[in-house]
């Protein structure tokens, strides 16, 4: 009954793969560089890219794992896999909240991933998610290197913890399929200028802010708040004050 999981060296899958260990779990993890296996944990070579080396990941393997996502290319990457597939009887799959509803080439992608999945007919549980703190970290660290940090308005997140993320997609992974369930966010929704100041303040240094707007489309869905789950998302417990706390400690 092993598990294979892609994306497992990742942000997320660094979360994942210990709590599927602990349940007991063998697993076999995809990976485009070699690593050294450890107890239980199988890495094999593979780039679902590239179409690569996937059908003798997925052998043998029980349940997928679909974690594995980057820029552009989710939904090439992910009907290499589905093509690979037949007979897994679960495939879980990390999305992303509104993937249809903004015109970014990403959103886009991660839309189209969740398509190839449900029209595989392979038995599936998808789980869409708000941007992780690490992600936002990862921009607003950029933004705060500027002299002036440009602060667009009108540009709202829910950040939520990937360790929350993880949480959840270790009990979906180890149920049954469920097809497209509840979508996760953070406890709360978040200016990203206020998100950019809450990081300066906790890194200690200091910026201008300059108010812009987000032109066109992708603006004017953010404003709309398009990319929000405000209904019907279920919540995780780690503020971003919580985790910049944790990030700058000491």
């Amino acid at each position: 009954m092993t598990i294979l999981v892609t994306g497992g060296t990742g942000t997320l899958g660094n979360h994942v793969v210990p709590l599927l260990r602990a349940a007991g779990r063998d697993l076999r993890v995809l990976s485009r560089t070699p690593r050294a296996g450890v107890d239980g944990i199988e890495y094999v070579i593979g780039d679902l890219l590239r179409g690569e080396g996937i059908e003798a990941a997925v052998a043998g393997a029980d349940t997928i794992l679909h974690l594995a996502g980057g820029p552009k290319g989710d939904d090439v990457a992910t009907r290499n896999l589905v093509r690979a597939a037949e007979g897994v009887r679960h495939i879980v799959y990390i999305g992303v909240i509104a993937a249809e509803e903004l015109p970014l080439g990403y959103f886009r992608a991660k839309a189209d991933a969740e398509r190839a999945i449900i029209d595989s007919g392979l038995p599936h549980t998808i789980l869409r998610a708000a941007q992780f703190h690490d992600l936002a970290l990862k921009t607003v660290r950029a933004m705060g290197k500027l002299p002036v940090v440009p602060a667009p308005g009108g540009l709202r997140w829910q950040p939520v913890d990937s360790r929350d993320v993880a949480a959840r997609l270790a009990d979906l992974t180890l149920g049954a399929p469920a097809g497209r369930v509840p979508d996760l966010a953070g406890p709360e929704v978040l200016a990203l200028s206020d998100m950019i100041r809450d990081y300066l303040r906790a890194a200690g240094k200091r910026r201008p802010l300059l108010p812009v707007r987000i032109p066109g489309k992708v603006g004017r869905a953010y404003r709309a708040g398009a990319n929000l789950n405000l209904d019907t998302a279920n919540r995780g417990k780690r503020t971003w004050a919580e985790f910049l706390d944790e990030q700058f400690a000491g």
